[in-house]
């Protein structure tokens, strides 16, 4: 196949799995191993270099955001988790524990964990957004509590493990949005925490791999393609999802979501 249009596809995957609890990481190592024949380290290497595309892709959407909690940095260093500064304050400490769990992750990549391990622990994921899903279904009625802005607990929790999901088979999007859902905040303030964490993490996984072994894999020009598409296709995927949320009962979302990650990380198992 022409590598211009594998480039295409495969930024096209990145763009669309990255925010879904189907691991990009392993959609896109397993697409560009049939596509390209690369071998499953490489490939492996090549889906955390097309996190950059993504992490654009959220910087264009949550520019304003990004913007705000920027000027909140002054306050950081006196009031931590304060109403001003809850934000930064869960994206540098969730960004520490990402590193703490993803650099020994990524070391490990190739004898750490296996398809069949992804699998089922992707399945697991997508199960447990489904029970979280029944469950806020019926949150009258239990009463479990909200959340309106991230703590210490919820930073290392998720920053935990998004380190973690470095590994294939293992979704981001579907462990952190889950981790937050059970944590008690609401649908859309879970997506936006995860997918702002999203970016230094994404970043940090390119630079990585850039500097561990060079682009990988393939030519800079497809290089740039494959990161373009994911941007793109990342920035149009993200604003759908979030416009969905917030016509959609979010228990819903779960659950059709959820549905995907069970049957995705049993396709890995197969």
């Amino acid at each position: 196949m022409n590598a211009i249009l594998v480039a295409v596809l495969l930024g096209l995957l990145q763009g669309v799995l990255e925010w879904i609890p189907v691991s990009s990481e392993g959609g896109v190592a397993l697409a560009s191993t049939a596509l390209s024949g690369l071998n499953p380290a490489d490939a492996t290497r090549l889906a955390l270099f097309l996190h950059g595309g993504t992490a654009i892709a959220a910087v264009g959407y949550y520019r304003g955001e990004l913007r705000d909690i920027t000027r909140s940095a002054a306050s950081l260093s006196r009031r931590p988790f304060a109403a001003e500064t809850a934000d930064l304050s869960f994206l540098v400490v969730a960004t520490a524990a990402t590193g703490l769990t993803g650099l020994p992750a990524y070391l490990l990549l190739e004898t750490a964990v296996s398809e069949l391990e992804g699998g089922l622990f992707l399945a697991f994921v997508g199960g447990l957004l489904v029970v979280t899903g029944l469950v806020q279904r019926f949150a009258a009625t239990l009463s479990l509590g909200e959340r309106t802005r991230p703590n210490w607990v919820d930073a290392l929790l998720v920053g935990g493990l998004q380190g973690i999901a470095i590994l294939p088979g293992v979704s981001r999007s579907g462990t952190t949005v889950s981790a937050l859902l059970l944590r008690g905040h609401e649908g859309e303030s879970s997506l936006r925490l995860s997918f702002l964490l999203s970016i230094p993490a994404a970043l940090a996984a390119n630079a990585l791999v850039l500097a561990d072994t060079g682009v990988p894999s393939i030519s800079p020009t497809e290089a740039v393609v494959a990161l373009a598409v994911s941007a793109v296709v990342g920035y149009l995927t993200v604003d759908a999802l979030v416009r969905l949320v917030r016509e959609v009962p979010f228990w819903a979302v779960c659950v059709v979501f959820g549905g995907l990650g069970v049957v995705g990380g049993l396709l890995v198992t197969v």
